[in-house]
């Protein structure tokens, strides 16, 4: 990336503090610009306020499940979502809720910076 190139914001949603802090670390190593969530609330205010250019959004939370994330979501963004779960049961609905992409837990964090890149043309 030069100089005048925009680092790419991803918000990363998950209830589990330990698993979005080991993604966020990862990405900024990666260059990428980080901010997370821990529940539903907090990553539609945040996918409003800051606009991110992609989400990692966990399917179980306490709050507002990250089904009912997409759905708001959908209402007022278009950025590119990677839905991730522990239950291989939750793909069909994430892609029906409009989801860009599914990754099963547990997953390798090369594996999620492949997807990204992907989704973000890079």
């Amino acid at each position: 990336m030069n100089k005048t190139e925009k680092k790419k914001l991803v918000l990363v949603v998950d209830d589990q503090f330990r698993v979005t802090r080991f993604i966020e670390i990862f990405l900024k190593l990666k260059g990428f610009d980080v901010i997370c969530a821990t529940n539903g609330r907090d990553a539609l205010e945040l996918a409003r306020s800051r606009e991110p250019d992609i989400m990692l959004l966990d399917v179980i939370m306490p709050d507002i499940d990250g089904f009912e994330v997409m759905r708001r979501l959908r209402t007022f963004s278009k950025i590119p979502v990677i839905v991730i779960s522990a239950s291989p049961g939750n793909r069909g609905d994430a892609d029906a809720m409009g989801a860009d992409d599914f990754l099963l837990k547990p997953f390798q964090t090369e594996e999620i910076l492949d997807r990204i890149n992907l989704l973000l043309g890079r």
